[in-house]
């Protein structure tokens, strides 16, 4: 089968960063589906990852991808929720070889049918980043779903990457939040604004001025998505007494003891942590996942895939992995079909 993999781990810019290879055609056992894979979206974990992880003991290549929407082309004996023939989208496993491969295998309990809606692309450009806002809100926030009168504000830094875009609209579609998104440029926050936010900032400025300007000095959740440490005081400065904090990037340092004054709660998401650990609830997110695409069937939530990158191969998959460290990213950049 063809894949894009490396063999050691470097910047974009080096001729061999991103490889097109051909490796052996894998086998589903146990709770596995075989997809023949039709398109996969590009995320900062593949970048972070390509810099760092050298490919696994005893193997020549590490082959990246999460995203994917694909076939299911086999099933593996324990398969129950599954059957050959089936339209799947899932953001697979950190810990297991990645989506960029024409056929890859997947953990039944990840996984959901595609939304009907949606184009292989379309789909392909939310899984991980749906799993991670729903888990951020919900699981870890505890924010309560439903449209009941709470009069509780949720700031979003970063409001126009990924995860952003469809936490936007999650929390303005499913919940009572008042959502307040962050973005810098102007396509970005008319991008935010789109989404459902119904107010934006810029997080290039000072955040206190601008939230005491659109009337809420305080906010009581706050999420986190890129440069927490850049703004971390700042939050801290404008997150109410016994509000809730999330962040789900890398930041080097954090003097989390500032919460401690005002008794806010700090929650991380990793989306790869239940299929890593293989969790007693792993098959939330094939439930979340299934939940999402009937929300986006019915029209109440939409992709929020940005740019068309072409067929999967290497050359375009290191097109997609720059802009991606460019950090002009604006929503999900997504490659298809497996033509050079």
């Amino acid at each position: 089968m063809k894949a894009i993999a490396y063999k050691i781990p470097q910047a974009i810019e080096q001729p061999e960063s991103l490889l097109d290879v051909e490796l052996p055609d894998p086998v589903a056992t146990g709770r596995d589906l075989l997809v023949h894979v039709q398109a996969v979206s590009v995320n900062p974990v593949d970048t972070k990852v390509r810099e760092s992880a050298q490919p696994a003991e005893g193997e020549q290549y590490k082959v990246l991808g999460w995203d994917a929407c694909g076939i299911v082309q086999a099933v593996g004996p324990q398969v129950s929720l599954f059957q050959p023939g089936d339209r799947v989208w899932y953001a697979g496993s950190i810990a297991r070889p990645g989506t960029n491969s024409q056929l890859h295998l997947v953990d039944e309990r990840i996984v959901a049918h595609a939304p009907k809606t949606l184009d292989f692309a379309a789909a392909a450009a939310l899984p991980l980043t749906t799993i991670t806002a729903w888990e951020m809100l919900f699981d870890r926030l505890g924010v309560a779903p439903g449209k009941a009168p709470a009069g509780k504000t949720l700031l979003i830094v970063g409001a126009s990457g990924g995860v952003g875009s469809i936490l936007t609209q999650l929390a303005s579609r499913l919940t009572a939040l008042t959502v307040i998104g962050t973005a810098s440029r102007p396509e970005t926050q008319a991008w935010v604004k789109e989404l459902g936010a119904h107010h934006v900032i810029d997080h290039s400025q000072p955040l206190a001025a601008q939230l005491e300007r659109i009337g809420h000095p305080e906010v009581d959740y706050v999420v986190s998505l890129t440069h927490t440490d850049q703004h971390f005081d700042q939050l801290v400065q404008v997150i109410a007494p016994q509000g809730k904090f999330g962040l789900i990037d890398d930041p080097a340092s954090l003097d989390v003891g500032k919460l401690k004054r005002k008794s806010v709660s700090l929650h991380w998401e990793f989306m790869f942590t239940r299929s890593l650990f293989g969790t007693d609830d792993m098959q939330a997110q094939h439930r979340l996942l299934s939940e999402v695409a009937a929300l986006i069937d019915a029209g109440l939530i939409r992709t929020t895939m940005t740019e068309r990158f072409g067929s999967i191969n290497a050359s375009n998959m290191k097109k997609a992995h720059a802009l991606i460290e460019s950090g002009k990213a604006r929503g999900k950049l997504v490659l298809e079909g497996w033509g050079q």
